[in-house]
């Protein structure tokens, strides 16, 4: 049998860190979290460390924050992100209660 993965409508941000460790330690506007998650730094540049059920997994600067239907969140490689997923516009939450077939 073959399946079809459901449309899902998924939040996402990309994580984009211009400054360096020391930068941020000197400049004090500069944000030492992304989402809630503490940035951290080291030799290759910025990045965050993401609790998943498959264990902690590192975001690298660049990458999309994915939160799942269930709030779960996941770091996805830019080119990935890009050929898994299209930007949609907001739609009322009345408009998609109507196209599902309920009203309220």
């Amino acid at each position: 049998m073959r399946y079809r993965k459901r449309p899902v409508i998924i939040e996402a941000e990309q994580f984009i860190c211009y400054m360096s460790k020391a930068e941020q330690r000197v400049n004090s506007r500069a944000p030492d979290t992304f989402l809630g998650l503490p940035i951290h730094c080291d030799e290759k540049g910025a990045f965050l460390l993401i609790k998943t059920l498959e264990g902690e997994l590192r975001a690298n600067n660049g990458d999309w924050i994915i939160t799942g239907i269930r709030g779960e969140r996941y770091p996805c490689k830019p080119d990935v992100f890009e050929a898994t997923y299209e930007r949609v516009e907001p739609v009322a939450e009345e408009q998609v209660s109507s196209e599902n077939g309920r009203r309220r």
